[in-house]
C-alpha cells in the first residue's frame, strides 16, 4: 500500500500544439479533501478528465498511480470499477429524455434480457428527488419542459 492514494506525476495534455496540461504534478492521502481552485482555462477540468479516463491513457503523457499501481485507463467504466468518480462541472443532458433517464445515462437500470426498467428507475430518481429536497419534479417527464441550461 503506498503513503498517497492518487498519484499524478508529470501529467501533459496538449491540444493541436497547445499545452493545456504542462508537468502537472498532484498527491492525495486516502481521506483527504483537495479542491482544485484556478482561473478559467488553467486546466483543472482537463486535469480531472486526464484522471477520470475521458482522455484515455495514452492522449496525454505522465503517470497516474492509483494506490500505488499504474492507471491506464481507456474508458470511464475502467475508472468507475477502481472507484474514480468525476462529477463534472458541464452536465450533458438530453432534452429529449426524461428526467429519469438522464440521471440513470450510463447506468440504465435493467430488466432480465437487458430491457430498460422505466419504472425502476422513475422510482429511484424520485427517491433521490426527494433526498435533494426537490419532491415536486415529475421525473417522467422530458427535461426540456424544465427549461433552459440543460
Amino acid at each position: 500500500m503506498s503513503d498517497y492514494l492518487l498519484q499524478m506525476n508529470g501529467i501533459v495534455k496538449t491540444f493541436d500544439g497547445v499545452k493545456a496540461l504542462n508537468g502537472i504534478d498532484i498527491k492525495v492521502r486516502s481521506g483527504e479533501c483537495v479542491g482544485l481552485c484556478g482561473e478559467n482555462g488553467a486546466g483543472k477540468s482537463t486535469l480531472m478528465k486526464v484522471l477520470s479516463a475521458v482522455y484515455p491513457y495514452g492522449t496525454w503523457d505522465g503517470e497516474i498511480l492509483w494506490d500505488g499501481n499504474p492507471l491506464k485507463a481507456q474508458s470511464i467504466s475502467e475508472t468507475e470499477a477502481t472507484g474514480i468518480v468525476i462529477i463534472h462541472q458541464e452536465l450533458t443532458l438530453v432534452p429529449d429524455l426524461s428526467v429519469a433517464e438522464n440521471i440513470f445515462m450510463g447506468h440504465e437500470l435493467t430488466l432480465p434480457g437487458g430491457r430498460m426498467n422505466y419504472p425502476a428507475m422513475i422510482h429511484r430518481a424520485e427517491v433521490l428527488m426527494r433526498e435533494l429536497k426537490v419532491p415536486d419534479m415529475n421525473v417522467a417527464l422530458p427535461v426540456s419542459q424544465y427549461g433552459g441550461g440543460y
